[in-house]
């Protein structure tokens, strides 16, 4: 009798392990904190060493390359004594330790680098970077040289000194910040040289550019914070590149030549400090040049090759030079379909292509200690998919080093002999290994246990379908919780659509975040599709949407919707659609471009008329609108509002610099003046996205309107 208590009581526990439900609170604020599979902190190698490290609930844990044995080294709490010894603030959690051999680690408090020796428990402290709180702060690492902005000034620290390189920066001049919209793989505005002696700079004249005016709606009265916006077709900003020479406190600037209304791109060193290289391409995106310059007089010296495309070039990397010889170079093009690495020779000549094939190259992690082996990531197993590997420069002979069918996000210690894998897949939620490069040996670090294991959930895949070109279409669906195939279940499709995306992955709930599972708990099927224009595919599906953005984007998510309405549990009749951004363009136009299709759509932050966009994206898809005017009247989705059948909810950030509110505002005019009706909403002081403890808000309203009226 007992036993049967016993195991009545288990049963109980087990069954009971899974009725919980999502709140709309934990699907979003918990989604990607405490819901999410769990991550090793700061997990790196440490140089010098065959040795990792990682952070575990505020200890640090040291783990052996060859063995992935590890030991406890120190915790919060013995670090917090040696601090506050040293009369300093305690830490409420461990920052980010960056080793700098076997025995010493560093991290920042305050302005602060507090560098700590293990063996003696004792900290140094140096205040030699208080410069590093400035905007835009980019540091050489060797010679602690800090390059920053004030008031789009550009000022460079020396030794603790700070030294002041431009004096005319204003509104229409800006020094040492990210141009041309950040577009072309551009994060920042400054480049230090290798050593640290010279520093190429951004100086960008937008006087050109006419001012758009950004409200503030905080203050008594509201404010007007105008932003330059260079919008498709209008005038833009001119570039040029800037050399500080440390020694001499002098400024060189290059001799471009051209339109100056080009595009100066992917900055690149010479190791000897010598030379500059820019990748310079036409206005119309077309047309690309590599050229050399001489850093101290800024003189053009060559132009190592150039890269053409009837439709457009897109140079995302500079030139990384080969480690054990400094005349070659590895350069990222898509030249014959496919982004792939090309070993040149510095005069510009192609030695070889180092990988080919219908798949990507994704990233470049760097070399082995003999720079003959060059480690990245790409997608050579399926589109959906993302592996490591190595490919040795001199025989062009390519090792795929990870193993598993899923995502592998790889890091790689100082000498190339191993390499940390981050793995997950559609129904592993993450699991870390350290692998031998050469022999590829590999020891399990962590697995991470399933985070939502005590949560009733919907059941998800990953799988494809055909478009009308026999292409394949990679989808995920979620369907309800208690899913029963005899019943019939209200859809929501979720997309984006647009380049520079990928949506659906062989990651963890097939890429989903947790508020599908939420919409699952409420009897809902979500649904997404990447069509033509999204990444990783090759230049002829991305470019397939080129001067008609939208066309063949729709053509897609329709085959989509013919799969959804081939399936007997799909209600034909309660199909929804929601998108942010260019997923926000996509659904106001699958709602009035095709109207009757989907019931209810929410749309957010969508772009409406192209010739409202920036420049430097707007026109590498769509050209200028005077090239281009019936693409953009085509797919201005203003000409089709009367159209609009269902319920639409339109959403957009008051202060939004990138998709600028002026979008949505038209539409609503163009709706009122239709007689058409449209649900609206604002978020006050939120710019593109709507971040922090208002996302709540903002997807509860969201799931609501489609709980409501689907």
């Amino acid at each position: 009798m007992r036993k049967i208590i016993i195991l009545s009581f288990i049963l109980s526990l087990s069954l009971n392990a899974q009725e919980k439900l999502l709140t709309i609170q934990d699907a979003v604020l918990k989604g990607r904190t405490s819901l999410a599979p769990k991550r090793l902190q700061n997990l790196s190698f440490i140089p010098g060493t065959s040795a990792f490290i990682y952070v575990d609930n505020n200890y640090l844990i040291k783990g052996d390359n060859a063995s992935s044995k590890t030991t406890t080294i120190i915790s919060l709490t013995e670090i917090n004594k040696t601090l506050l010894q040293n009369k300093r603030d305690s830490l409420k959690g461990l920052p980010f330790l960056n080793f700098k051999n076997a025995t010493t680690f560093h991290f920042y408090q305050g302005n602060d680098e507090v560098v700590f020796d293990l063996n003696k428990k004792a900290i140094v402290t140096n205040t030699i970077n208080p410069f590093l709180k400035e905007e835009n702060a980019d540091l050489h690492k060797e010679s602690k040289r800090v390059a920053y902005t004030k008031e789009n000034n550009l000022f460079v620290a020396i030794d603790g000194s700070e030294r002041q390189i431009s004096i005319d920066g204003d509104f229409n001049t800006v020094y040492g910040k990210t141009v041309h919209q950040s577009e072309f793989g551009i994060h920042k505005g400054t480049y230090w040289s290798s050593k640290g002696n010279y520093l190429a700079f951004y100086r960008m004249d937008q006087k050109d550019v006419f001012a758009y005016p950004i409200i503030d709606w905080k203050p008594y009265p509201a404010k007007n914070e105008d932003i330059k916006y260079p919008m498709a077709g209008s005038k833009s900003h001119h570039v040029t590149l800037g050399i500080y020479n440390v020694a001499a406190q002098s400024v060189t600037y290059i001799k471009t030549t051209g339109d100056k209304e080009q595009y100066l791109t992917n900055i690149a060193w010479s190791p000897d400090e010598k030379m500059v290289y820019i990748a310079v391409l036409n206005r119309g995106q077309n047309f690309m040049q590599l050229n050399e310059y001489n850093a101290s007089t800024g003189d053009f010296v060559r132009t190592l090759f150039e890269e053409k495309d009837e439709k457009y070039v897109e140079p995302l990397n500079e030139m990384l030079f080969l480690p054990k010889n400094p005349n070659q170079f590895i350069w990222q093009s898509r030249k014959d379909g496919f982004r792939h690495l090309y070993l040149y020779d510095i005069s510009g000549k192609e030695i070889k292509q180092l990988t080919k094939g219908n798949w990507e190259v994704k990233a470049v992690n760097g070399f082995d200690e003999k720079g003959e082996r060059l480690f990245f990531h790409a997608n050579g197993e399926s589109p959906v998919n993302q592996d490591f590997y190595s490919v040795n420069v001199k025989t062009a002979q390519v090792k795929k080093l990870s193993s598993g069918n899923g995502f592998h996000s790889c890091v790689l210690d100082e000498k190339g002999n191993y390499f940390i894998d981050g793995f997950t897949s559609v129904n592993t939620p993450r699991e870390y290994y350290v692998v031998n490069t050469s022999n590829a040996k590999s020891n399990t670090i962590f697995k991470a246990d399933n985070p939502v294991k005590d949560y009733k959930l919907g059941r998800w895949n990953l799988f494809s379908i055909k478009n009308n070109q026999g292409i394949d279409l990679y989808c995920r669906i979620f369907k309800p919780v208690n899913f029963d195939s005899t019943k019939k279940y209200p859809v929501l499709v979720y997309l984006y659509n647009g380049p520079h995306s990928q949506m659906v992955t062989n990651t963890w709930m097939a890429g989903g975040e947790l508020w599908y599972q939420y919409m699952a708990q409420k009897g809902f099927i979500v649904f997404t599709l990447d069509g033509r224009g999204t990444s990783y595919r090759g230049k002829a599906f991305e470019q397939a949407i080129h001067r008609q953005l939208g066309t063949c984007e729709m053509e897609d998510q329709l085959k989509g919707v013919d799969y959804l309405k081939s399936l007997p549990y799909v209600d034909a009749n309660r199909i929804g659609v929601h998108g942010w951004s260019y997923g926000g363009f996509m659904t106001t136009s699958l709602m009035t471009r095709n109207p009757g299709v989907y019931k209810v759509g929410v749309a957010g932050g969508p772009v409406i008329d192209w010739s409202y966009y920036e420049i430097m994206y707007g026109e590498r898809y769509m050209d200028t609108p005077q090239e281009n005017k019936e693409g953009y009247e085509k797919n201005n989705l203003l000409n089709h509002a009367e159209k609009l059948k269902g319920k639409l909810l339109m959403i957009h950030g008051a202060q939004d610099p990138v998709v600028v509110w002026q979008h949505s505002m038209m539409y609503v005019k163009k709706c009122v003046d239709k007689g058409v009706q449209l649900d609206y909403f604002v978020y006050p002081g939120h710019e593109h996205n709507v971040l922090g403890k208002d996302r709540a808000h903002l997807m509860e309203k969201i799931c609501n309107y489609f709980i409501d009226n689907l």
